[in-house]
């Protein structure tokens, strides 16, 4: 059993049923967390931070082997446009590191869109930690991070 996160400790107050997986190898990409848990790509999430206006900042769960679409992720949260955060500001923003920053436990809640392929499944989502992934209905995360579905993903070619 791994040591609980922050993300672990907001699930068991609010009583949703969740499953912990952890993997080896440090910050890897979302595609090869899927491989390592044996789970499809189209379950894994990833998460992504991104500031609009001036201290503007939102926050997009989405498949790892999708790519965000930036338009689409502005006009979801109500922006002319987004950037990513460079990763050296994510940390001091929402209190996780690349490769471990999860949608539940930020600082500060910000503004968050679940891509709309998670409706009505259970999904995996960083636990908070680099190695650790929660596995969490979709319904019960976007309950607890105030989330919404939106399609925010960049159509494959």
């Amino acid at each position: 059993m791994t040591e609980k996160t922050n993300a672990m400790r907001i699930l068991d107050r609010a009583g949703v049923a969740y499953a912990v997986r952890t993997y080896a190898g440090g910050a890897l990409s979302g595609r090869e967390v899927a491989a390592l848990l044996g789970e499809d790509e189209a379950r894994v999430f990833k998460t992504l931070v991104v500031g609009g206006s001036p201290r503007n900042y939102y926050v997009f769960v989405l498949p790892v082997s999708a790519e965000l679409d930036l338009k689409k992720a502005a006009r979801a949260a109500g922006e002319k446009s987004v950037a990513m955060l460079p990763q050296r500001e994510l940390f001091p923003l929402t209190g996780y590191v690349h490769g471990g920053c999860s949608p539940l436990g930020m600082k500060k809640r910000f503004p968050t869109f679940v891509h709309a392929s998670a409706e009505g499944k259970s999904i995996f989502v960083s636990g908070g930690k680099v190695g650790v992934q929660l596995e969490v209905a979709c319904t019960d995360l976007l309950r607890l991070i105030g989330g919404t579905l939106a399609d925010v993903i960049r159509e494959q070619a």
